[in-house]
């Protein structure tokens, strides 16, 4: 049965006519799928669907997402994000596109305040949405939190102190939107997008002008399940506080790049 896919032209000219054309015919396109942007069911017999490619130095993985949540589109990834951001099945995470789709983990971010020593931190609070596991293992559980430690970030058992910057890295926000967290390059080349937004994210007056008074953001991560979505700073705060005395949270301070 045809499936109601978007495949940009950028995303056919990287899997090729034939490709796309199987999976506008229904061939390999799943019916039912998890959106790889907010991860909620998705099905693309009824409902409009976009085809997302993420390429990394040597793999491509074919996700699929909501046409409202992401257009169709070529998403450009470290290698090591990739490997580590899929969990793969049958222990390989596949060199092709078309090949059986591994669960694709998505880093969920959400920005907020947060009050160490009496004055208000900008802080950004990084969660997947599947578990992590380490480039190139086939072994189950999640090494989120170990892959950040051994990048610098610091393990927190209480949110009672700044903590100290990670140099190399920087949170880049433009125009008063947030685009990305900046890594190191490898032999100290160009910084890379460790996470990038599909989409500038939005940010409060408040938290811009906490950013450009401290010209350094707050990260704390956590692994799946920590956090959780929290409408509001306070249950945010209470959520990072829990992960912390669980030995679940680790942050740094990251530099401001832009305004």
């Amino acid at each position: 049965m045809p499936r109601m896919l978007d495949v940009s032209d950028e995303v056919r000219a990287e899997i090729g006519d034939e490709e796309a054309d199987r999976l506008l015919a229904g061939e390999n396109a799943p019916g039912s799928y998890d959106c790889t942007s907010c991860r909620t069911p998705g099905d693309s017999e009824h409902e409009r669907t976009s085809t997302v490619l993420f390429i990394g130095d040597e793999t491509a993985v074919l996700a699929f997402a909501h046409s409202g949540c992401l257009p169709s589109q070529v998403v450009q990834v470290t290698e090591e994000q990739l490997q580590g951001a899929v969990r793969s099945i049958g222990g390989t995470a596949g060199g092709d596109p078309h090949q059986a789709m591994p669960e694709q983990a998505v880093l969920g971010v959400t920005s907020g305040l947060v009050l160490i020593a009496g004055e208000l931190h900008p802080a950004l609070v990084v969660e997947p949405t599947a578990p992590i596991v380490r480039p190139g293992s086939t072994a189950i559980g999640d090494d989120f939190l170990p892959l950040l430690i051994e990048q610098g970030f610091m393990p927190l058992s209480e949110i009672s102190e700044v903590p100290p910057v990670l140099h190399g890295w920087s949170v880049l926000l433009a125009a008063g939107q947030l685009h990305a967290v900046l890594q190191p390059g490898t032999g100290g080349g160009q910084p890379v997008a460790w996470w990038q937004a599909h989409q500038p994210l939005q940010v409060t007056d408040s938290w811009r002008a906490a950013a450009n008074k401290h010209q350094q953001v707050l990260m704390f991560a956590a692994p799946v399940g920590s956090i959780g979505r929290q409408p509001r700073e306070d249950l945010l705060r209470g959520a990072l506080d829990k992960a912390a005395a669980n030995g679940k949270l680790v942050a740094s301070a990251l530099p401001l790049a832009g305004t």
